[in-house]
């Protein structure tokens, strides 16, 4: 009788594991591909991420989208940092708590004598991207502590060009002297100044047979960077019959 017992016991124990198991290992793979989503995600999706709220927040505060997003897109690096994503979403590594949200990473600095060391600094936390992009834009208007004026060389109103704030940018936002060199380079390369306008008309088009991002980007005289940014594409890869929307 006590080893028809212990057998039972070890059989229900057994099986009790074996069903953790399976459900741990189906945890996995729900959650997998949100991760590697963020991993594989091209620098153009994430651009397509931020980039209409980073319109509509700049406009309204005398900001450059353009400086805004080729920020969001250098501090994060294309938005795959730990810091930048979820649950964090800062994306521009901006230090202190919102809202009484805070996460610790570890940082460099420099010790005051050249030398960088590595320090555990608190960084603000955000809810989303939207949020983070306008806890940005308030940071600039309202400048810091000891001077409120001090981002104000970066407002349109102030400058002739998206270079003339990325450059004042040098040296106050980044001590990085090559920071607006970046800056710069990665608003060439994407097509950012798009973003420092009102938004075009937007249409939707279907992919037909044979066609291709370079064949559409030909066919409506626009920036294969952009098809992928209003689209969110990860790859140049375009399917017959695929929707896609384009701007002009």
């Amino acid at each position: 009788m006590k080893k028809t017992l212990l057998l039972t016991l070890f059989t229900t124990i057994l099986f009790a594991t074996s069903v953790f198991i399976i459900i741990q290992q189906f945890s996995d793979t729900v959650t997998g591909p949100s991760e590697k989503y963020i991993e594989d995600q091209s620098v153009e999706s994430f651009i397509g991420s931020i980039a209409e709220n980073a319109r509509d927040i700049a406009s309204k505060h005398d900001l450059y989208a353009s400086v805004m997003i080729a920020q969001a897109v250098l501090e994060s690096n294309g938005g795959t940092s730990d810091l930048s994503s979820p649950p964090n979403n800062n994306l521009f590594g901006i230090k202190g708590s919102y809202k009484k949200q805070s996460v610790t990473f570890q940082t460099s600095e420099d010790n005051g004598t050249g030398q960088m060391h590595q320090i555990n600094a608190k960084f603000r936390k955000y809810p989303n991207y939207k949020a983070s992009l306008e806890d940005y834009a308030d940071l600039l208007s309202k400048g810091v502590s000891w001077n409120t004026k001090y981002y104000q060389k970066t407002f349109k109103s102030k400058t002739n060009s998206y270079k003339e704030a990325t450059k004042y940018l040098t040296g106050t936002y980044a001590t990085d002297t090559n920071y607006h060199q970046k800056l710069n380079s990665l608003i060439k390369q994407y097509h950012l100044t798009q973003y420092d306008h009102a938004a075009k008309e937007k249409k939707q088009v279907v992919v037909q047979s044979g066609e291709t991002l370079n064949s559409l980007s030909n066919k409506y005289g626009v920036a294969i960077t952009s098809i992928k940014q209003w689209n969110r594409l990860n790859t140049n890869a375009v399917e017959n019959g695929q929707k896609l929307l384009i701007y002009q």
